[in-house]
């Protein structure tokens, strides 16, 4: 007996020992390939984002936004003719129309939605055309003071140059689909300096209550690999730059995360509904495609006029905000940055939702940071005492809203924490994102989320679910009937 169960145990050893050596032997110089690939392709877009914003926003408008702490941290310089706002913004959305809708639709938007899709519903292809204009239009909207992020675009970006190897590679479609996400968290985990976090998002961000478990070790690899890449570049320390950390939580500190948990899970919900809200109805305007982003900049450079801090990333408010300097916010900041919760919502949405490209996970940090600071401004204001400085509430309120609407709580909570440089705020980060996950139910900012593997078609056939009940009428159903005369 005991001569058969050292047989089994042998043979299992010999078994599992051949199944990791071929599973390494195949995606280790896949994960390296993809990781180097997505670290250069971040490295580009940097720069494009760097070159972009320097001749339009800044040569053009005269307006130079602050940058955050890891990104050099220069100073900010208020338009001396705001009016030029509008005309750079205006003409930053037509150049991204054109460029999108004469050669590559499915670049529009916010980018990591259309990666989702191609995973779920396009057998983990993306056009090769895809990832340069999506480069190319997400510098000039964002570059010409559009509200978004570069999220988005290092998503698309990233996860077309996984497909492209993927077809280079000949893998299968099951592999294909994977390399896709790993190529998405790696490109992620590059621009944000957020490896760990950037390869959990790519397991994570394709569902809203899931993950796609086999993209974890790839992931982990690529990332590793991209993330060394940009910072080899352009140094290692985190994007943003905290001073002064809580030496302790106790409850009533806890109570108020989970106060500031409840506010970004309601307003995240706005959020969500906003953006998607101003895209239907930029969707049922009866003009050509190519003009919409160029109303929505007009629209947006408007308000930038009189609020030129809802133009851009945001990132650089955001470490003024963390760094507890509220010079810039006049002489009423809670009043201020409270009305700049909402603008920057505004936005976001008219940039993007107007069929700008971009992404929205930056402005979701900004926002959710916002929020977290308004909060303690609050507090403050009514004599409650709590923590002197705004750092904490406002990192936590970057990871709870984003977590909230973007249904990445774990991959959000990393990623900030590795932004920020410091995993000391876990506990109330885990309760706030939480709450505000929780809050915002099926409300999610990237639409083609489905809701667990058993709801995606790349895994249709691993479940024994009749495919007719998984699919409604108006999924299946055409209205461009083709038709001939008698």
């Amino acid at each position: 007996m005991e001569s058969k169960f050292k047989q089994l145990r042998e043979r299992a050893i010999f078994l599992e020992r051949v199944f990791f050596k071929g599973y390494l032997a195949k995606w280790l110089p896949i994960s390296v390939t993809v990781g180097l690939a997505a670290g250069f392709t971040a490295i580009i877009f940097y720069e494009m984002l760097k070159h972009s914003t320097s001749l339009l926003l800044e040569g053009f408008a005269g307006y130079s936004p602050p940058a955050p702490a890891g990104e050099g941290e220069t100073a900010f310089k208020f338009s001396d003719n705001p009016y030029l706002i509008p005309l750079v913004t205006s003409l930053g959305g037509l150049i991204s129309g054109l460029l999108v809708y004469l050669f590559a639709p499915e670049a529009e938007g916010h980018g990591t939605d259309a990666a989702i899709d191609a995973f779920h519903n396009k057998r983990g292809e993306i056009r090769i055309r895809v990832p340069f204009i999506k480069m190319i239009a997400s510098a000039v909207t964002i570059g010409s003071g559009g509200s978004a992020g570069r999220e988005g675009p290092i998503a698309l970006t990233s996860a077309g140059v996984g497909s492209m190897l993927g077809k280079i590679f000949r893998l299968s479609e099951r592999d294909k689909r994977i390399i896709l996400a790993v190529g998405m968290g790696a490109g992620i985990g590059a621009i944000f300096k957020a490896p760990f976090g950037g390869a959990i998002l790519a397991a994570e961000i394709l569902y809203i209550r899931d993950f796609e478990i086999e993209v974890l070790v790839p992931a982990f690899i690529a990332s590793v690999i991209s993330y060394s890449v940009f910072s080899s570049v352009y140094g290692w320390q985190p994007i943003f730059r905290t001073i002064y950390w809580h030496p302790y939580i106790n409850i009533f500190d806890l109570i108020i995360y989970g106060f500031l948990g409840i506010l970004c899970g309601l307003i995240g919900i706005v959020y969500v509904k906003s953006f998607y809200g101003t895209k239907s109805l930029f969707d049922k305007m009866n003009i050509p495609r190519i003009f919409k982003p160029a109303i929505g900049g007009l629209i947006l450079g408007l308000i930038g006029i009189l609020v030129p801090q809802v133009l851009g990333t945001g990132y650089g408010w955001l470490q003024k905000i963390i760094d507890g300097d509220f010079s810039a916010f006049t002489s009423i900041p809670l009043l201020f940055i409270t009305v700049l919760i909402f603008l920057k919502i505004i936005a976001t949405s008219l940039s993007i939702g107007s069929g700008g490209s971009g992404g929205v996970f930056a402005p979701a940090l900004v926002i959710g940071g916002m929020i977290g600071a308004s909060t303690w401004l609050f507090f403050k204001s009514i004599g409650v005492t709590i923590d002197p400085s705004p750092a904490s509430y406002v990192i936590v309120g970057m990871m709870s809203f984003f977590g909230g609407v973007g249904k990445a709580p774990i991959a959000v909570i990393l990623m900030v924490s590795e932004m920020t440089g410091s995993y000391s705020l876990m506990v109330p980060s885990m309760l706030s994102t939480a709450i505000a996950y929780v809050i915002t139910g099926k409300n999610t900012i990237y639409v083609s989320q489905v809701l667990t593997r058993s709801d995606s078609p790349a895994h249709m056939s691993e479940y024994a679910i009749p495919l007719l009940t998984k699919i409604r009428v108006k999924d299946a159903m055409t209205r461009d009937l083709v038709t001939i005369s008698p």
